[in-house]
């Protein structure tokens, strides 16, 4: 009889360790999902942006860390979609074409506006001027072409129809509910808006 109660305890022992070592594996199988990007996770974000010729364009090294929403649209389609799946600490190239980042050049982003409501020093080819758009908000814009009483501005954005690639490195991954991602992020890897329509170049 004794014997038998030693077998019986012997299995009642075996099957709390196995309870416990499920328990533990599934802790940590949760763990390891909140470290990975995905819809509703804020991530910091290390990054350099550069251009298919290899010249970097911009760069948060040593700097504050970029930090979106992943799946809220934040940043370039093309870029969302490369962080997606990566874990803290991971780093990755990825390359976004100009239909994932600023969209292609649109030929009516092209616009004349009278030469004296241009400020002179602006009345060079490449110059770039800081316009007033619908909301208010400042769009830079470029002298594209200045003839004799008309300059012609690109309203389209400044990487419009350039492939991009980013050389990303995820430095935290946090759940959404606990850290917001902050405003006045960086402007390359921000979302893509069609070019709006200054009501008067400054």
């Amino acid at each position: 009889m004794a014997i038998n109660s030693w077998k019986l305890l012997a299995v009642a022992g075996a099957a709390t360790l196995i309870i416990m070592a499920s328990t533990g594996a599934f802790a940590a199988e949760k763990s390891t999902e909140n470290n990975v990007v995905k819809d509703g996770t804020v991530v910091s974000l290390q990054y350099t942006l550069s251009g298919e010729d290899g010249k970097t364009i911009e760069s948060n090294k040593g700097k504050e860390p970029l930090k979106y929403t992943q799946g809220s649209h934040q940043i370039v389609p093309g870029l969302e979609k490369g962080l997606a799946g990566m874990k803290m600490g991971e780093e990755r190239r990825v390359k976004v074409t100009p239909e994932e980042g600023y969209g292609p050049v649109d030929p009516k982003g092209f616009q004349e506006f009278p030469k004296e409501k241009i400020p002179s020093e602006g009345l060079k080819v490449g110059s770039v001027l800081m316009a007033r758009g619908p909301q208010g908000q400042q769009v830079p814009v470029r002298v594209h072409e200045i003839k004799e009483k008309t300059v012609v501005l690109d309203l389209n954005h400044p990487m419009a129809g350039k492939t991009l690639v980013f050389d990303v490195k995820v430095l935290d991954i946090q759940p959404a509910t606990a850290q917001p991602p902050q405003p006045g992020q960086p402007a390359a890897p921000a979302l893509p808006a069609k070019p709006a329509q200054p009501a008067q170049p400054k």
